[in-house]
């Protein structure tokens, strides 16, 4: 896969670099992975046809709220296309969207929903769904230059909600090779947490997993609270 610069600005440049998204193949491990829980399916989706490969970001170009997570759900994005949707995960997120005026709807079910973002776009620092969601740190490399140009592209930004530690990092990590902090440490990760100083401002959130709201770890009048925050914040 070629990964060099794409010349396209504004929405063009997004929907250019959410094609090269999807047709990247440098993380053979993860290739095989989406494959094969496409090929065996999820008994509940037997009949279903699934997406199997890296999936695009989502949103509105215009943004002011950019949401990082981690990476698709096996049956979730992994079987719709889209992030976030059609499994638990997005439940719980989507709802906060919406309740927050950010999502014209509180449910995402498939790709062809209906679903809109206003004011707001979501993407991950690995496209492809992990084994045990646990992407490798040479795959998160991998996948770094789509969510550095991405935020070249989504010139509008003026918050950034991170789902969880992986993606709190991998933001900061960004910030760190632009130049824009001078190191990673004292930013520290928990939930509702604010990074005011920063440029975006950067707003921590426990991620939506099952692990975290089945425990609950997260709640969704927590992760409700952290939207409402950020639509202060704008």
């Amino acid at each position: 896969m070629n990964c060099s610069n794409s010349v396209a600005t504004g929405p063009d440049g997004l929907s250019a670099l959410n094609r090269e998204i999807v047709g990247c193949n440098r993380c053979q491990r993860l290739v095989a992975h989406c494959v094969e829980v496409a090929r065996v399916k999820r008994r509940a989706y037997k009949d279903q046809q699934y997406w199997g490969k890296p999936v695009p970001s989502f949103g509105d170009p215009a943004a002011r709220l950019l949401i990082v997570g981690l990476a698709p759900g096996a049956h979730g994005a992994n079987r719709t296309g889209r992030m976030f949707t059609g499994d638990k995960s997005g439940d719980f997120l989507y709802r906060a969207l919406y309740r927050a005026g950010f999502a014209s709807q509180p449910e995402s079910i498939s790709a062809g929903d209906g679903l809109v973002l206003k004011d707001a776009w979501i993407t991950a620092p690995a496209h492809c769904a992990p084994p045990d969601n646990k992407p490798l740190p040479e795959e998160l490399r991998h996948c770094r230059p789509f969510l550095y140009r991405e935020l070249e592209l989504l010139t509008n930004v003026r918050v950034v909600v991170t789902l969880g530690r992986i993606a709190t990092d991998a933001w900061l990590g960004i910030q760190k090779d632009r130049g824009a902090i001078p190191s990673m440490a004292g930013y520290a990760f928990g939930h509702n947490v604010l990074h005011n100083q920063l440029t975006p401002k950067l707003l921590c959130s426990y991620h939506p997993s099952q692990q975290n709201t089945s425990t609950g770890r997260l709640t969704q009048r927590m992760l409700d609270d952290v939207f409402l925050v950020a639509a202060e914040l704008l």
